[in-house]
């Protein structure tokens, strides 16, 4: 049985135009459950093609400082679980899917199935698993089947064949390509092992590859473009609001940030196909 996938879909639509997807990352509740809403609504209006939104959590072993503060913020303004199946209730209407980015241990506190049930029922396409492995995600498997959620898993320059095979076949939507080993953040380049592990990750059965961690400018996005199905911004994008001195100048930075990088990715294949 196939099992329909929003990201597929998305990024198969964007690939038969010559071009990749621009995946932006925002956190839930930041600076307030209303104004990540805001937010993410201005990402997809400057052209986001897929939004990831973090699970605030209180042991982010994958996100650097940026992403901390922020997700901290939201944990101590009070944001909780159940304020993400809203916030995606929100937003999913939009054309764009929307994928969570979650450590395990809160969709276990959930309850795999019935989380799995609430995300879709509330419109999510699937979850971002950074701490999860295939070979120790059997209710995660079964419950992304049985709810038709998309299950993104990720593999990092260390990954071995073996692993990227496994990750490449639990996979659906597309596989994360963490563009270096470390925590989430800007970085003045982009790792030249991005570009190998998203062919050895092609190499190993894998459709469709997205490239995040330490992509900060348009320049950026247009080079990981070239190689990548899909180009993943985090850290950057919530300094721009984390760097304002209010709610509506943090959107107006977000914004033309936003826009910036949508132009970067929707240029590199243009330039790629001119050359």
């Amino acid at each position: 049985m196939t099992i329909p996938s929003q990201t597929s879909e998305k990024i198969e639509a964007l690939r038969a135009q010559g071009r990749g997807a621009f995946v932006s990352y925002l956190p839930v509740g930041f600076p307030d459950l209303p104004g990540s809403i805001d937010a993410v609504r201005t990402v997809i209006d400057a052209g986001a093609d897929i939004v990831e939104l973090g699970i605030p959590y209180s042991d982010p072993v994958m996100d650097g400082t940026v992403v901390q503060r922020a997700t901290q913020a939201a944990l101590a303004g009070g944001v909780r679980l159940r304020d993400v199946f809203t916030a995606v209730e929100q937003v999913a209407g939009a054309g764009v899917p929307i994928v969570l980015m979650s450590y395990f241990n809160p969709t276990l506190a959930y309850g795999v199935d019935a989380f799995a049930r609430d995300l879709a029922a509330a419109g999510g396409a699937g979850i971002i698993t950074p701490d999860l492995i295939p070979d120790e995600a059997s209710e995660w498997l079964a419950a992304s089947d049985a709810h038709a959620l998309d299950r993104i898993f990720l593999v990092a320059p260390s990954s071995t064949p073996e692993r990227l095979e496994l990750t490449a076949r639990a996979s659906r939507g597309f596989v994360y390509a963490s563009s270096t080993m470390g925590v989430t953040g800007e970085r003045a380049t982009v790792s030249a092992d991005a570009a190998t592990l998203v062919a050895r990750t092609r190499a190993a059965g894998a459709e469709r590859v997205c490239v995040g961690v330490g992509v900060s400018t348009g320049e950026q996005a247009a080079e990981v473009a070239r190689y990548a199905d899909g180009v993943i911004v985090g850290s950057a994008l919530v300094r721009r609001l984390l760097d304002t001195p209010d709610r509506a100048a943090g959107l107006s930075a977000l914004g033309s940030f936003a826009e910036s990088l949508a132009e970067g990715v929707r240029g590199a294949r243009t330039d790629k196909d001119v050359a």
